[in-house]
């Protein structure tokens, strides 16, 4: 069976990252409530901490995992590491005698509670008291009728999560509210106060990003735009020199990172060290989140029958958030833009064949399987090499966010 891994950034007040929630399915194709509980939960462990490796998941943050009735009663989470694994009770899990044991055992060898898509109920209290995370699904339970709950739960070894934060609005009340956590793709959306121009730094920015992955640029070209910034010579030592490329000799020299990068490889660099300049102030998943999609879309792009140039693919999904990175509008940012038309439409519209490597990625991300398949199809892929480009967009970003 093949093993599809998601995961979903989690934020404190600040909007910084405090840790994920895996995703999982077995198959893409497969709709969550017809996959058994107990097989799903094992085997997104499984993959998780033997074959993908919990540190390339989850970049070594608190990781979210749902467990059921039955891998609780087991005490199947005592297996994992108390520090990566936050052990999430599903809210059709029943507060028996055998649980509650269970969860007492769970919480005394140290590990993080949290109650799923939580709906009060007086039979939870014994579960809410072992509680140290409660976790309201906004699409469930509006936020105006959350605050008496909040209010009557709240004590001194109790937080709370909103889950499914799709606006900058909602986190802001569900943080006024007296939410500590923020799960959803709020951060991933332009905050537009007003319209506004760009400045001049920011769109020398967006020009060297757009200019950097066209054709024409050279080797001596490359050499004199890194050469420019002490920053950037030392970022690139260091990342050529990273364990993602495992090298045996050190990597001394400009033009020798450049050589071994190669023209596309080493594009690819300056448009991302641009958009870090970019990003400045903004939340930290932002730039991750759009390094994975670049990297995503130039490895779904490979291979393919329907003749798509993967470095237009890269700069695609590397702009695909830019909105949000300078809270403006997609129509007006890409205006500014020396950008194909095909590029264009797809970032303003999800037009073509390049909007479908967008949408792909997006709906993985949130862990929409059947869309996902659905999007696959379209574009000619198999569903076992979109888990293994979305593994390695994650372990590349995070490689490129450690320097």
């Amino acid at each position: 069976m093949d093993i599809h891994v998601a995961r979903q950034p989690i934020f404190d007040k600040q909007k910084r990252l405090y840790g994920y929630e895996l995703l999982f399915r077995g198959g893409v194709s497969e709709v969550f409530p017809g996959v058994d509980g107990d097989m799903a939960t094992s085997q997104v462990l499984s993959s998780s901490f033997f074959t993908f490796g919990m540190e390339k998941i989850s970049g070594g943050k608190r990781t979210f995992i749902n467990f059921t009735r039955d891998l609780l009663v087991q005490r199947f989470p005592l297996m994992f590491p108390t520090r990566n694994v936050v052990i999430e009770v599903l809210e059709n899990v029943e507060p028996s005698a055998e649980v509650i044991a269970a969860c007492q055992d769970i919480s005394k060898k140290g590990y993080t509670i949290a109650l799923d898509d939580f709906f009060y109920r007086s039979e939870l209290d014994p579960l809410i008291a072992l509680a140290d995370i409660i976790k309201f699904d906004l699409k469930l339970t509006p936020l105006g009728e959350i605050g008496p709950c909040l209010r009557k739960l709240s004590n001194d070894h109790v937080t709370f999560l909103a889950e499914k934060v799709e606006s900058h609005q909602e986190f802001h009340q569900a943080r006024d509210m007296g939410f500590h956590y923020f799960q959803g793709f709020f951060f991933s959306k332009p905050e537009i106060m007003k319209q506004r121009d760009i400045s001049t730094p920011q769109l020398q920015m967006l020009q060297i990003m757009a200019e950097a992955n066209k054709d024409d640029v050279d080797f001596d070209h490359l050499e004199a735009l890194i050469a420019r910034d002490v920053a950037i010579p030392y970022k690139l030592l260091r990342y050529i020199n990273s364990a993602y490329f495992r090298r045996v000799t050190e990597v001394s020299s400009i033009r020798q990172a450049i050589n071994l990068l190669g023209v596309n490889g080493t594009k690819q660099f300056l448009s991302l060290m641009a958009l870090a300049r970019l990003a400045d102030g903004k939340p930290h998943e932002l730039i991750r989140l759009s390094i994975t999609r670049a990297r995503f879309c130039e490895l779904a792009g490979k291979d393919q029958a329907n003749g798509t140039d993967t470095s237009t693919l890269f700069m695609l999904g590397l702009f695909s958030l830019i909105d949000a990175i300078l809270d403006d509008t997609m129509e007006n940012l890409v205006d500014q833009l020396p950008l194909s038309e095909a590029v264009r439409q797809a970032l303003t519209r999800g037009d073509g064949v390049l909007g479908d490597y967008v949408t792909l990625l997006a709906c993985y991300e949130r862990g929409k399987w059947d869309h996902v398949s659905r999007t696959a199809a379209a574009l000619g892929m198999q569903e076992r090499e979109i888990a293994r480009c979305y593994e390695e967009a994650v372990t590349w970003a995070d490689t490129i966010l450690d320097l």
